[in-house]
């Protein structure tokens, strides 16, 4: 699967499969819903479900598209997750150097870990760095990445599923914001959102706000894409653009 509904990307590339819980933003882990669907529908790829597993034939994968895309690496699980051996992790860096032509976008709620590995490496000039911070409990994560000299620093802030408090994003170029979709998704609050976009703006970092989810502002639970993917009367659909400035989508 290379193409992807994921909003503030164009590709996903999974050289690694499987994960295991670690936060609250976990709980209701969409890839381990779609790695059982997969396994279900016959794809070898993901014949083990959802335990972890290193794909080496799928590293080749974007030496093979000639159009320079934006691609979110191991959308189906965490490329720093800790039984992921820093020696595949060099292998998936070799192909991105390699490929200059693309951005890759790489996220992790493993910070600490992606601060271990990058203590002694250098960071591709065409690599994103992100940290997931769900919960007030994952905003350590953020002081993880802002060590770390990313050409881009991004936060995904979904699911948000509680008020994150103040944030420290000095050195953060863009934030993600999103409710949790699924029967089990749990609500988000407008003020919670809010208060992030508030202080994203302050600190001159890009702001996307990517969906409601299941919860809608109002409190209601309807399809997410009833709910639609608009926070307030704001149109705000921000990303860095490809080759780095920020542009409006």
């Amino acid at each position: 699967m290379t193409m992807t509904k994921i909003e503030w990307t164009e590709k996903t590339w999974n050289p690694i499969t499987g994960c295991t819980k670690v936060s609250p933003g976990c709980e209701n882990c969409y890839a381990e819903v779609m790695s059982r669907r997969l396994r279900a529908m016959g794809r070898e790829k993901y014949s083990e479900g959802f335990r972890l597993v290193a794909h080496e034939g799928a590293l080749g994968e974007p030496s093979r598209w000639a159009k320079p895309s934006s691609i979110f690496v191991c959308s189906m699980s965490d490329i720093f997750h800790e039984k992921v051996s820093f020696e595949f992790i060099d292998k998936i860096m070799d192909v991105i150097n390699e490929t200059k032509r693309h951005v890759y976008q790489l996220l992790t709620k493993r910070s600490s870990r992606m601060e271990e590995y990058f203590s002694n490496r250098p960071i591709p000039s065409n690599v994103w760095l992100g940290v997931t911070v769900e919960c007030r409990a994952a905003k350590g994560r953020i002081g993880h990445l802002k060590g770390l000299a990313a050409g881009i620093r991004f936060l995904s802030v979904e699911p948000l599923v509680e008020d994150l408090g103040e944030l420290d994003l000095a050195g953060i170029d863009w934030v993600i914001v999103g409710g949790e979709s699924g029967p089990k998704g749990r609500p988000m609050k407008p003020e919670w959102v809010r208060s992030v976009q508030r202080q994203a703006e302050l600190a001159k970092a890009a702001f996307f706000f990517k969906q409601w989810g299941t919860w809608g502002p109002d409190g209601v639970r309807r399809s997410k894409k009833a709910n639609g993917e608009l926070f307030g009367g704001d149109g705000v659909r921000m990303r860095p653009g490809h080759n780095g400035p920020l542009n409006g989508l």
